[in-house]
């Protein structure tokens, strides 16, 4: 009788475990992430120099390290079209860690030298 109580109990938590992997990969689905993706397309200023232009985009690499809420960023434009020469992306874990990014320590460090070679600018949030 003890064992067969074990066996259901056991059977009990498997079937458990099993519906609630099953119900965070649904959830995870990596299709439709709960990230927020940042697009930054940019013009830079006619006397910006490229070490300038350089400082700002490894500033982008640099705020991933600085706040916590950037999981991963890209600054490396393989090709744009329009007036734009540039973009750059940041991937934030949620929608709360971009709205704290904004006027944080880690933008104002940023914004110090972005803005030094940054004419113009679009930015598009994308999420799920």
């Amino acid at each position: 009788m003890k064992k067969l109580a074990l066996t259901l109990i056991s059977i009990a938590f498997l079937a458990f475990g099993a519906v609630s992997l099953s119900a965070a990969h649904h959830k995870m689905d990596k299709a439709t992430p709960e990230t927020v993706i940042h697009v930054v397309t940019v013009s830079w200023k006619a006397d910006a120099t490229e070490d300038q232009i350089k400082a700002a985009l490894d500033g982008v690499v640099a705020l991933a390290h600085d706040y916590d809420g950037i999981e991963r960023v890209w600054t490396k434009t393989l090709k744009a079209q329009g007036n734009r020469s540039h973009a750059f992306v940041m991937e934030f874990k949620n929608e709360q860690a971009l709205k704290d990014y904004a006027g944080s320590d880690a933008q104002k460090k940023w914004y110090k030298t972005y803005y030094v070679a940054r004419e113009g600018s679009t930015t598009f949030d994308i999420t799920n």
